[in-house]
């Protein structure tokens, strides 16, 4: 009789064949839960232990595995990416390069979220940007207010967040204004914002937010030219599964993760068919080819080892951003698989 696993993520593309049920993980009958965001699987996961197996945001994995908490053991499949460079707005009457966002006040959702991580560590290894003379204000770009009872907030919770933020040693504070983040930016209270959302002030074009555009105009290029230099392609989110389900069951992360792979990689070729389009952009294909120009045919892999330049990256930015109190090795986040090359025998 197979095992019976649930997992949970947003219905991505390349987890539609999972969620259909094409692709079956072999021993596993799989309830696939789709979710419509992130957050919600991560907290009902990290709260209730709701799902066997589920995405999971990278930088809080990473920091429960530092911590000593071993709830989750995952698998090397990612199911979201997103390169930074494009996601950095700021008001272009202060801030002309990134060398000028040293010593100024910074609008981010949630500090420790990892999209804000990957963003400070580009800015420091690319620009030589000190980030410890930067303030750091956490707030909603939508309204008044913070993101206070998110895990990754720091700038309110009590003594245990003030014990943190003494250990990272950066200046955190809370949105405590009638404001928000964009209406911030728009006055020059803040300087500049980050995170995993953009400000709507970006694209108000009327003459009140004609100062407020992206720190990188033309971010594609700059995000081609830094994955062309650094082998990069940021990881947002990974897959974990809860440990007892892992110990009970060893193989099926195996399994699970062979799924996972032969289902984006059927996803991929689809998107590639050239005589169709599979999804509502008209130029789609020319984006594929200048994106395989760059990056190569697998533009988007799973495993450890076709990751591990990106991961390594990850974890010392946690860990030199305080996130961390040590620096977690790659080898010890994910279990033990065989990472069988479907796409080979497809």
């Amino acid at each position: 009789m197979p095992l019976s696993l649930s997992f949970a993520s947003p219905l991505y593309d390349r987890i539609v064949p999972l969620a259909t049920g094409e692709v079956q993980p072999t021993g596993v009958s799989l309830n696939y839960v789709e979710v419509q965001h992130p957050r919600d699987v991560f907290d009902r996961m990290k709260q209730n232990g709701e799902f066997d197996s589920s995405e999971m945001s990278s930088s809080e994995y990473i920091r429960q595995v530092a911590a000593g908490d071993k709830s989750f053991v995952a698998i090397p499949v990612f199911p979201l990416r997103v390169f930074r460079h494009g996601f950095i707005a700021v008001n272009t009457q202060r801030i002309k390069q990134a060398a000028d966002l040293a010593g100024k006040r910074i609008g981010v959702q949630v500090y420790g979220m990892t999209a804000a991580v990957w963003i400070r560590g580009l800015l420091q290894d690319e620009y030589g940007v000190d980030l410890s003379t930067i303030t750091w204000v956490e707030g909603r770009f939508d309204r008044a207010g913070s993101h206070g009872d998110s895990k990754a907030s720091l700038s309110s919770g009590g003594k245990e967040k003030e014990k943190e933020k003494e250990k990272i040693q950066a200046t955190i504070v809370a949105n405590t204004s009638t404001k928000s983040l964009n209406q911030l930016l728009i006055d020059g209270e803040i300087d500049a914002t980050i995170g995993a959302e953009l400000p709507d002030a970006l694209y108000d074009e009327s003459p009140a937010c004609a100062h407020i555009q992206r720190l990188f105009p033309d971010h594609k290029t700059a995000e081609q030219a830094y994955y062309r230099a650094t082998g990069i392609f940021p990881i947002m989110h990974l897959v974990v599964m809860r440990r007892a389900v892992y110990e009970a069951h060893p193989w099926a992360a195996t399994s699970l993760y062979q799924a996972l792979a032969r289902s984006k990689h059927l996803a991929q070729r689809r998107l590639e068919m050239p005589g169709m389009l599979r999804v509502m952009i008209p130029w789609v294909h020319d984006a594929l080819e200048e994106t395989r120009a760059v990056m190569g045919d697998d533009y988007w892999p799973y495993g450890v080892e076709a990751n591990r330049t990106t991961l390594e990256a990850l974890t010392r930015y946690l860990w030199e951003q305080g996130l961390t109190e040590r620096l977690v090795g790659v080898d010890e986040l994910f279990a033990p698989i065989q990472e069988k090359p479907f796409w080979e025998s497809i």
